[in-house]
């Protein structure tokens, strides 16, 4: 009976590969095994739909004015977790996830709460206020169970084992989580947001624990057995092995084809994105399309090319004018409710930062089109004014919720949105075009879609959109584009002065390694690639139109802080995350995969060796921890902790990409650059992607990033461009903007000072090729280039100009 619940689907295995993409903030239908509890099967119905969907927020976060003086203090009052420190105080007897927990719950012999969540999570809030701050609901976690509270984001390995047996159980799921588990950690049951009372025949959490209690004093043995079955068969499914050294044949391509045509065939064509409300950008779509684009124009296929880069330049355009995109203070919200980009859910995550502004940044270097190098460095200026910590540290997120008032409660988006009033008081003369540009009214502008305010929320209130076309509001108003430009700059500069007054966001400071993996690399490839930018380029606020040498400079300082904080130079090994010193939890694959991704972005656009010699170890360390020799694939997990009882192989990129995608792009770039290890890097790559081949040929979609990685190894010879001369001479930054000036993911950027002893001994033991190269091509007065493919090079370039001329072909 279990097993019909738990995997409904003919095969477990097929349940697993099919697991629907998770949202942040989702609440989700609560059913468990009631059946073998009691003796006829009963299900509790769905508490909410989606969480995100509007229509269920009515409840707000607690004031933000708080007393100084706590009746309760707990446990958590002692972690470093900004999400763990916001529940200290609840009259609820918290733990962190650890052996006092797991031993106070054995010795009571009683079932154990979990509840994860992250500090940014809006209905995290509404559950804690609702729930956790009740003295009557606490009365009843404290003396029926041993309640465990944790970060998802500083643990997403113990996120990860309860995330999957609840997606498994019923299709879906999100945070927060809320779970039941055996005191040796088995799942019981779970869900997500739960109602503190019964509303409209839906269980609300008081009856859920007075079930969960009543069950466990009456059917314990069974729900332990159901657990650990629903262990064990997670465990069978998530353990997939290879079953051949490499993919089949033209697998690669027709995954590659098949994913480009199944995102065209859910492309909006009307506001741009991939699927429907709500809209999540998720950039691994975007790169895959380009990186097809470039496919069908290499085989002389211009029409079907042109009709990839349209719908990834709509979405694109679509996104900056929306208000998913924080036009006063820059960078982009989590994502939109409605189709149309318009109200967003409001928080601020950093892997979104990183990888919109990279994808910005390509279609930047395809097109020459200056909206798009301004939009990735208003992301990055957003990062450097408001993310980056005294020591070059990168911080996590900043919170949806703020209150309008120091004495109000907090609500979703208080910080962000505005009055038409507060627009005409704030910016005079020019309220009128402003608001005209930016579509505010008078009523509130949250009426372009009937899923943006379904319950008037946000009456009388705006987020801001650009709907209307900057020329024609220009030529209405007989000024130059320039001129209305430069208005609507000054404008968000005034409105930003004044936003800035207003009580700001929780900021999760907390330094996460995969994250900041993530924007060090849009960084590093920022300092190069704005360089394309033409001469005269005018930036408006909040656009800073910093040199983009000053973005490599944060980009280092990011990756120096990881190496000094968060890497331990004897044992080689990453911590997962750093907040008043390292967390308890160690790296994990993201960690290293997403880092190494980053380092390598460094070294090949422009900065030290050292960065490409510690991608080079951090490799050697990541397969040491987490490769199935045997099976192939990278677990999430290096398995040395006996309390995370599932090691997981995951493939899915969603608002992340999963670490094996990744990985298996860093080996094909490593293979590339240098020679020692080469052929290992390739027959690594080759058995990861075979674990997942079933995966690439029935569901690509899921796995666009993984697409793209399996046509790159499948590239018969990468594009090598080797740049030769002195390192400190401004020809040898022009020239390797050049060499980065277009967009080509199958291209390796080697550059090398022979005059460097430090440069010289590195590629002699990893490349004596590179090093006899730079060596035989030395001139002390030029800067040389050479293009290689198929062990053949072109003959030496000087100029930039014809540098880039050759790698445009």
């Amino acid at each position: 009976m279990f097993k019909r619940v738990l995997f409904p689907s003919s095969s477990t295995r097929h349940v697993i590969s099919h697991l629907k993409p998770t949202f942040r903030s989702v609440s989700f239908s609560f059913s468990w095994p009631l059946s073998v509890v009691f003796h006829r099967p009963i299900y509790f119905s769905r508490v909410f739909a989606m969480a995100d969907d509007r229509s269920t927020k009515t409840t707000s976060s607690p004031p933000a004015a708080a007393a100084e003086s706590h009746k309760h203090t707990n446990r958590l009052a002692a972690e470093h977790s900004p999400y763990l420190l916001q529940h200290a105080h609840n009259p609820v007897d918290w733990y962190p996830w650890g052996e006092e927990a797991f031993s106070e719950a054995r010795k009571r012999d009683v079932p154990i709460f979990l509840s994860i969540g992250y500090s940014t999570c809006h209905w995290c809030h509404v559950m804690e206020v609702e729930s956790f701050e009740d003295d009557d609901v606490a009365k009843l976690l404290n003396d029926w169970f041993v309640s465990i509270k944790v970060d998802r984001e500083e643990r997403p390995d113990v996120d990860k084992v309860y995330m999957t047996y609840v997606q498994a159980l019923y299709g879906g799921g999100g945070w927060p989580l809320s779970a039941f588990l055996s005191p040796d950690l088995k799942p019981l049951m779970g869900g997500t947001y739960f109602p503190p009372e019964d509303k409209y025949g839906r269980p609300g959490f008081k009856t859920v624990l007075r079930k969960v209690k009543e069950a466990w004093d009456t059917k314990k043995d069974a729900l332990v057995q159901s657990g650990t079955f629903a262990i064990e068969q997670l465990s069978e499914a998530l353990s997939a092995t290879a079953r051949s050294e490499k993919l089949a044949d033209g697998l690669s391509e027709k995954a590659l084809q098949k994913c480009a045509e199944e995102l065209a065939d859910s492309y909006d064509s009307k506001y741009g994105g991939f699927g429907s409300a709500p809209k999540f950008p998720r950039p691994v779509e975007i790169q895959l399309m380009l990186y097809h684009k470039k496919k069908l124009k290499e085989q002389e296929m211009p029409g079907e090319a042109k009709e990839d880069l349209s719908m990834v330049v709509q979405t694109l355009r679509g996104m900056s004018r929306g208000g998913v995109h924080d036009h006063v203070g820059g960078g982009f919200h989590r994502y939109s409710v409605d189709e149309c980009w318009h109200v967003p859910h409001f928080e601020k995550m950093l892997y979104d930062q990183g990888q919109l502004a990279n994808v910005y940044l390509d279609v930047f270097s395809i097109t020459r089109d200056t909206l798009y190098s301004s939009v990735s460095r208003d992301i990055l200026d957003y990062l450097r004014r408001d993310m980056i910590g005294p020591n070059g540290e990168i911080f996590s997120a900043e919170d949806a919720d703020s209150a309008e008032s120091e004495s109000s409660r907090k609500t979703e988006g208080a910080f962000y949105v505005w009055t038409s009033q507060e627009v005409d008081d704030i910016l005079g003369e020019h309220a009128p075009l402003f608001k005209e540009h930016y579509y505010v009214k008078e009523s509130g502008n949250c009426d372009l879609s009937k899923m943006s305010d379904p319950h008037k929320e946000f009456k009388g209130k705006n987020v801001l959109i650009e709907r209307n076309s900057t020329s024609a509001i220009a030529s209405k108003l007989d000024i130059s584009v320039d001129e209305y430009l430069k208005i609507l700059g000054v404008c968000r500069q005034k409105l930003f002065d004044a936003r800035s007054k207003r009580p700001r966001p929780h900021l999760d400071d907390k330094v996460i390694v995969s994250w900041n993996g993530l924007v060090i690399s849009s960084f590093a490839r920022a300092s190069k690639i704005l360089k394309a930018e033409p001469k005269g380029t005018e930036y408006y606020f909040p656009v800073n139109g910093n040199h983009p040498d000053e973005y490599m400079e944060v980009a280092e300082k990011a990756a120096a802080f990881i190496k000094k904080h968060l890497y331990n130079e004897h044992t080689k090994k990453l911590q997962h995350s750093f907040r008043n010193g390292p967390s308890k939890a160690p790296g994990f694959l993201d960690d290293y995969a997403f880092l190494i991704s980053g380092l390598l972005d460094l070294y090949e656009y422009g900065s030290s060796i050292s960065w490409l010699a510690w991608a080079i170890g951090l490799q050697q360390i990541q397969d040491e921890l987490f490769l199935d020799k045997e099976g192939g694939g990278y677990f999430n997990t290096a398995g040395e902790d006996p309390s995370v009882l599932l090691r997981v192989k995951e493939d899915h990129d969603g608002a992340e990409p999963s670490g094996n995608s990744v990985a298996i792009i860093n080996l094909v770039r490593l293979g590339s650059l240098v020679s020692s290890g080469s052929d290992n890097y390739r027959r690594t790559a080759e058995r990861v992607l075979a674990v997942f081949e079933k995966r690439l040929k029935e569901t690509a979609m899921a796995v666009p990033l993984m697409c793209c990685g399996a046509d790159m190894l499948g590239v018969p010879s990468r594009k090598q461009v080797v740049l030769v001369g002195r390192k400190l001479s401004s020809d040898f930054e022009t020239m390797l903007a050049a060499a980065q000036a277009s967009y080509d993911p199958n291209r390796t950027v080697i550059h090398i000072d022979p005059t460097d002893a430090e440069e010289m001994g590195f590629w002699e033991e990893h490349n004596d090729k590179i090093a006899l190269m730079a060596k035989s091509n030395y001139n002390s007065d030029k800067v040389v280039a050479l293009v290689c493919r198929n062990f053949t090079c072109s003959p030496a370039l000087y100029d930039p100009t014809a540098l880039q001329s050759v790698l445009s072909k």
